[in-house]
């Protein structure tokens, strides 16, 4: 199991075009999604995502309007106000949680989140390997930019390539 994030985001990068492999093998290989997730799980069990935090550090935070009211709600204050404060619009992503280019996503306090009870949906699901809206598949494109920074995203895709019997090798 890798957890340094040093390492995981040189070999997310080296491994890239490998990972955007493995998501077109998946698109053919038939392969049990409950033995997929359990593998994800049993990754997501050993990894204390309060030692790392980087994705609160590196990755956007999409939110909608449920979530917007929800952490509204959770700090006592108008879904307007809390909207103005703290949710930016991004070109890609829409409405996201503003951010500190150095410190990351506006909640986190060291590695902590202070709205972990009223968090986004996006985050409760994250890193999204067992459990997420679509197929294993179809999230492989997430999980092939998260493997640069999530030691639990680049640990569960190296599981699931020898669960799979991937060959980094096979074109």
């Amino acid at each position: 199991m890798i957890t340094d994030l040093v390492q995981i985001g040189r070999l997310g990068e080296k491994k890239r075009p490998e990972n955007e492999r493995f998501r077109r093998h998946l698109k053919t290989y038939k392969y049990v999604v409950r033995r997929f997730k359990q593998i994800a799980e049993g990754v997501e069990a050993e990894i204390d995502c309060t030692q790392c935090a980087n994705c609160c550090r590196v990755a956007k935070t999409p939110v909608t309007t449920r979530d917007i009211a929800h952490l509204a709600k959770y700090m006592r204050l108008t879904p307007a106000k809390f909207e103005r404060e703290y949710v930016v619009k991004d070109e890609e992503e829409g409405k996201v949680l503003r951010r500190d280019e150095a410190a990351g996503c506006v909640f986190l306090d060291g590695n902590l989140c202070t709205v972990y009870d009223a968090r986004p949906a996006n985050c409760e699901l994250f890193p999204h390997t067992s459990k997420g809206e679509g197929s294993i598949p179809f999230r492989m494109w997430q999980f092939i930019d998260r493997a640069t920074y999530c030691p639990i995203v680049y640990n569960t895709l190296e599981a699931w390539k020898e669960e799979a019997k991937f060959s980094p090798s096979a074109k």
